[in-house]
């Protein structure tokens, strides 16, 4: 009985390459893109937010660095 031949290995990788390229471009068909009033919105949301979260570290770090001077003052003397 004879052997089917196999088909090179650069038919099947780029069939693959093709295939998921062709996939890929069916996927982001279907995607729902933000439209840019949408982006301009999520963009000042996260701006607040990242000032926010700095505002709060910053605040904590000040807090701690008086509490540590005065922990060092009170055990140099």
């Amino acid at each position: 009985m004879a052997e089917a031949k196999k088909e090179n290995w650069f038919k099947r990788t780029w069939g693959k390459v093709r295939k998921y390229f062709r996939e890929l471009r069916s996927e982001l068909k279907k995607v729902v893109w933000p439209t840019p009033q949408q982006v301009g919105k999520n963009t000042l949301i996260v701006a607040a937010c990242v000032v926010v979260v700095g505002v709060f570290i910053w605040l904590f770090d000040f807090v701690a660095r008086i509490g540590i001077d005065a922990l060092i003052q009170a055990f140099a003397k």
